[in-house]
């Protein structure tokens, strides 16, 4: 077996010309060494400290709400979103399809700034809301807003693609013996789609951990009620650049945590 997986290992190396090795280690040491500089730079002993202080623990306890608050936004109008644009087939839905990924490609800043018209006090919306005593802008309601704005598109996007890969053959069955779409959905769709479905809220929920742009323009900085970890970041660049470095490296774990959960989840539905 041994000689059998060395001789696979040869053939799989045979497809790639040996300049390709070059480049790619060029490639992975692009991404690697900036994460490892920032393990090397953090102050192992005064890491507990620095990640546990007052201002540290609001901002990482704010991030875990609005994110998990945000990503039920997700998951509350991203799944039937992604269902009708891989189900349904009507007049505009390649343009529907493009202006929700949208996000994907926009600066957040741009996104913010598009929130801040939406939502703010003179915005298209926000001005009759603020005619209801709703004030969204600047408020850890316009976090949430703001994370759901930039990570719905990943959870569209993963959800969309696995119910595209498995067909509609299953659902057409059921459908024949009886069953009403809502059972359908929920006895044979869903459970079919459920490592897609288990990444798309995964990388939504790390995306809405990391948003920084249109927090930062949409619901600004304000400790205990904005300040998300990403913002206490920055600021704390300026003044306490350990205290940047350490949380810093909070954000990287939670990333990596959520690369090999995602990674374990595509390859269990594969």
């Amino acid at each position: 077996m041994l000689r059998s997986g060395q001789q696979r290992s040869a053939q799989q190396r045979a497809g790639l010309p040996g300049w390709a090795f070059a480049p790619a280690a060029l490639g992975a040491a692009f991404v690697v060494l900036p994460l490892v500089a920032v393990v090397v730079k953090v102050d192992w002993a005064a890491f507990p400290a620095l990640v546990t202080s007052d201002a540290s623990l609001a901002a990482l306890r704010l991030s875990l709400v609005t994110a998990s608050c945000s990503t039920a936004v997700c998951l509350l109008l991203g799944v039937p979103l992604a269902l009708v644009l891989a189900r349904c087939s009507f007049p505009g839905l390649r343009l529907l399809r493009s202006l929700v990924l949208v996000p994907l490609v926009l600066p957040p800043v741009v996104g913010g700034i598009a929130l801040l018209y939406t939502f703010g006090r003179q915005g298209l919306l926000g001005s009759s809301l603020e005619v209801l005593g709703l004030r969204i802008a600047f408020s850890t309601a316009a976090v949430v807003i703001a994370q759901a704005f930039v990570a719905m598109p990943f959870l569209v996007l993963s959800l969309e693609g696995a119910l595209r890969g498995r067909g509609t053959r299953y659902e057409q069955v059921a459908a024949t013996l009886g069953a009403s779409p809502s059972i359908v959905l929920r006895r044979v769709t869903l459970p079919l789609v459920l490592p897609g479905l288990a990444s798309g809220t995964v990388l939504a929920f790390a995306r809405s951990l990391g948003e920084f742009g249109a927090t930062l323009t949409f619901a600004g900085s304000l400790q205990g009620v904005t300040r998300t970890l990403p913002l206490e970041v920055y600021l704390q660049r300026e003044s306490d650049a350990r205290g940047a470095v350490a949380l810093s490296l909070v954000l990287v774990v939670v990333a990596v945590v959520v690369i090999v959960v995602t990674r374990g989840r595509r390859t269990e539905g594969v």
